[in-house]
């Protein structure tokens, strides 16, 4: 008999988050690489989209269309009202889940979400009110009804003990960068085709644009490195924010370069020039723009948190700061202090790179696979 574990790729069909999609893609794609002798994984999918994105998973037993489009299923999901998915072994990489009540005693039914960004709790004012009262709303099922919920790092498992009673439901099984991640060997081509100079100070932007990239930008003017600035992961629309915000800490308008959400392959060639990547954002939500950095064996330069902690450890330099202007000090002399010598830029490189390692989907599809048999 096969077992069929059933994998919601809402993002995929209709993405609302880069992130979110990226990584639904990619772990659907090492639960099918590494799925055991007797087991499969079929897709569910909203009604509409294009099927062109489900198609890059391949290897699927098979995709299950809802009859409701990605807005109403949204909906239908919040009230735990029907939707016609079914029941079965499902593994929703968000919240994007059928949280209702079933037996997975007698009918080996079982649900299993994830959660990744604790905004909607911690930081409610960052995001529009309907998308804060449907994470809480689908929280509060999956307290209810979630056989387990996976979150990426231990420090935001213990925060979500605090703010959700869900007892001994909650697993860690992080995140990485996409299967095969690494710079391509047309990368100065790709980093021409973006307008992109060798050599640069790399921060990453967010979903808000200008999130997070006070002290970010302040820091890098600080330390007195004369290289180009480039950001990426802005949001449309919010280029001339960031470029406000670094004529406020100093950067002069010709060493910075702006980039909204890029394709995998071309993050990797913008990668592969930076000589630092700078973290200064403190918020309970995985970094995934940090764990590219590991990956590629880039200095990371980031601010002190309970997440950084977990996922950058010994693999490069955390600066605590009581407050804005001795985080963004700390922040610039590190900067500073790593790029000072050749010798210090490569032993935090490689001081990374032995830290990204930690990090494969294929491990996660692995935990994936384990908790699903434990339940």
């Amino acid at each position: 008999m096969v077992a069929t574990l059933r994998v919601v790729l809402d993002q995929l069909v209709a993405p609302t988050e880069p992130e979110l999609a990226e990584a639904s893609r990619e772990l659907a794609r090492a639960l099918v690489i590494g799925a055991p002798s007797g087991c499969e994984v079929e897709a569910i999918a909203p009604a509409g989209g294009s099927d062109e994105a489900l198609a890059a998973v391949t290897g699927l037993a098979g995709v299950r269309r809802t009859a409701l489009p990605r807005r109403e299923l949204s909906a239908a999901l919040q009230l735990g009202v029907g939707t016609g998915i079914g029941g079965g072994m499902i593994h929703a990489p968000s919240l994007f889940a059928p949280l209702v009540r079933h037996d997975r005693l007698h009918d080996n039914d079982q649900t299993v979400v994830t959660v990744w960004d604790l905004r909607p709790w911690e930081s409610p004012a960052e995001l529009p009110r309907p998308v804060v009262a449907w994470h809480k709303a689908m929280l509060k099922r999956a307290v209810k009804h979630a056989d387990a919920v996976v979150v990426p790092t231990h420090s935001l498992a213990g925060r979500l003990l605090e703010i959700a009673p869900l007892g001994d439901r909650v697993r860690v099984i992080s995140g990485a960068s996409p299967l095969g991640f690494s710079v391509p060997t047309d990368e100065v081509g790709r980093r021409r085709e973006l307008g992109l100079p060798d050599g640069f100070i790399l921060l990453a932007g967010g979903p808000l644009g200008s999130e997070g990239l006070d002290a970010g930008l302040a820091a890098v003017a600080a330390s007195g490195v004369d290289l180009p600035v480039v950001v990426i992961d802005v949001e449309e629309g919010h280029e001339p924010a960031v470029a406000d915000l670094a004529s406020a800490a100093g950067i002069p308008e010709r060493a910075l370069h702006v980039r909204g959400v890029l394709s995998a392959v071309d993050r990797a060639a913008v990668f592969g020039a930076a000589v630092a990547f700078v973290a200064p954002s403190r918020r309970a939500a995985f970094p995934w723009r940090v764990v590219d950095a590991l990956t590629l064996g880039v200095p990371v330069i980031a601010a002190s948190s309970a997440v950084h902690s977990d996922v950058v450890a010994e693999g490069g330099v955390l600066i605590a700061g009581t407050d804005a202007s001795s985080l963004v000090d700390g922040l610039g002399a590190a900067l500073s202090a790593s790029l000072g010598s050749t010798a210090a830029a490569e032993r935090l490189g490689v001081l990374a790179g032995d830290r990204g390692r930690a990090f494969s989907w294929r491990e996660a599809a692995d935990k994936v696979w384990m908790l699903h048999a434990e339940l």
